[in-house]
């Protein structure tokens, strides 16, 4: 029987908030029934109107704040509550750390079922602004010209920004740079409505050596390359590389296929726990570098490496893990399905002096159960998935995979809840978990979990 919620839509209520939904929501509830506010915190009394009401939850928008939570403080950026970039400005750094803690305690417990999980306190940052290093800016027609920022929360619609309080300095100087130059050059902004115009987005990538690459992303052949190119150069001290991407796509996906270079390298170079990296365009690369240094070391101390192991890197993108991992045991295979992060990953197992480290593109879910029954059975495995978590196949070819123990990276709590517990059915232990803030001011959380052999 379809239950008749306790509100309706425009109704105004007053509700005491006691809880923080995945999405960074303040969560109230009248008479049981979930109310989900966007802006609102944990321990605020507010007035909010209803825009949504279903048979289990209602969604409200917020009115008035009667009563502020003690967390609650004034955002650093003039686009927060707007933008859709960073959800949680409004609320203290230390309540972030605990909010974020308590996601990743309460997805083990409820989806992963496991009781009590050990769960560390969150490394956070000392300095939690300024911190991404890499940016993708879409373009829109402004009022009177081209515009480059950011979208809408919960919108396609772009906003045209200055500044981003998350952002590195270099990728808002690309950002000024290229909007000055598609100005000057007449560059008109493509309209995902009708097909038509030319500038889709510009992704910017820096690193902690110096460096700055851009990657411009047309629907067609680019124009003004050159003035482009001697634009950036002028603007943007440490332009290394300039790409032309074209996406003919009508989708909302970045990237297209095709890639050239107009200038410099067609990658940057990163350091990272001593090693250096190529990163070409389509690559994945953390985009805290502070935090990322932090995560990969205490991946490979959960290993506990004897010297002579084989360990697989799945999901091992450009070799980060692999090259790290190479220095300590005998062996290290990667599974990617990206071909320019194989690709670079080669190169930079070779660069690093990384003989040991050997790469296969293709689906984990695909290569790893072909691996195994060439007889490459591994001591240990890393896995690094996308957010969506390993496909079935692959959980199912971990647990025949014999390795005594996985170190499991995920950005997304709740697949990752839902991975551990296949892996404790098939015989896994859970050790601990150690959650470290990536994503200063947004709700996402990353975590590193340990699992061992049952009785190992």
């Amino acid at each position: 029987m379809k239950l008749t919620p306790p509100v309706r839509i425009n109704d105004s209520i007053e509700l005491a908030v006691d809880a923080l939904s995945s999405e960074g929501h303040g969560i109230g509830r009248v008479a049981g029934y979930a109310v989900f506010v966007e802006g609102a915190l944990p321990g605020e009394r507010v007035l909010c109107r209803i825009t949504k009401a279903g048979s289990t939850y209602a969604e409200a928008k917020l009115v008035r704040i009667l009563a502020p939570s003690d967390a609650r403080v004034t955002p650093r950026c003039e686009h927060a509550g707007v933008c859709g970039g960073c959800g949680l400005q409004h609320m203290a750094y230390e309540a972030q750390l605990a909010a974020k803690r308590e996601r990743v305690v309460s997805a083990l417990e409820r989806i992963g079922g496991i009781e009590r999980p050990n769960v560390g306190e969150v490394v956070g940052m000392a300095d939690a602004w300024r911190y991404r290093n890499k940016a993708s800016f879409p373009a829109c027609a402004g009022e009177f010209a081209v515009e480059l920022g950011c979208f809408e929360r919960n919108s396609n619609r772009v906003i045209g920004i200055d500044d981003c309080a998350i952002q590195c300095e270099r990728s808002l100087e690309v950002l000024r740079a290229v909007r000055r130059w598609a100005r000057e050059c007449a560059i008109v902004a493509y309209d995902p409505v009708s097909g038509g115009g030319e500038l889709r987005h510009v992704v910017t990538r820096t690193t902690s050596l110096g460096e700055t690459a851009v990657v411009v992303v047309t629907a067609q052949e680019l124009r003004q390359g050159e003035a482009l190119v001697a634009r950036l150069v002028a603007d943007v001290p440490g332009v290394t590389s300039v790409v032309s991407n074209i996406n003919r796509a009508r989708s909302s996906v970045i990237l297209g296929e095709r890639f050239r270079t107009l200038y410099g390298a067609p990658y940057t170079h990163e350091r990272i726990l001593g090693s250096d990296f190529d990163v070409s365009a389509p690559s994945f690369l953390q985009v805290n570098h502070a935090q990322t240094e932090k995560l990969y070391a205490h991946a490979m101390s959960l290993l506990q490496p004897h010297g002579d192991e084989l360990v697989y890197d799945a999901y091992c993108g450009i070799g980060t893990l692999s090259v790290a991992l190479a220095k300590r045991v005998g062996r290290v295979v990667g599974i990617e399905c990206v071909e320019a992060a194989v690709a670079d990953a080669r190169r930079n197992a070779k660069k690093n002096g990384a003989a040991n480290a050997e790469f296969y593109c293709g689906l984990v879910e695909e290569k790893l159960p072909q691996l195994l029954a060439k007889g490459m059975l591994p001591d240990a495995i890393v896995l690094d998935p996308p957010r969506k978590g390993c496909e079935r196949a692959a959980i199912e070819a971990i647990a025949c995979s014999s390795a005594r123990s996985i170190v499991y990276i995920s950005c997304n709590p709740s697949t990752l809840a839902r991975d551990c517990k296949h892996l404790r059915q098939a015989g896994y232990d859970i050790v601990c978990a150690q959650p470290f803030d990536m994503f200063p001011h947004t709700t996402h959380v990353e975590s590193v979990i340990l699992l061992s052999r049952a009785g190992r």
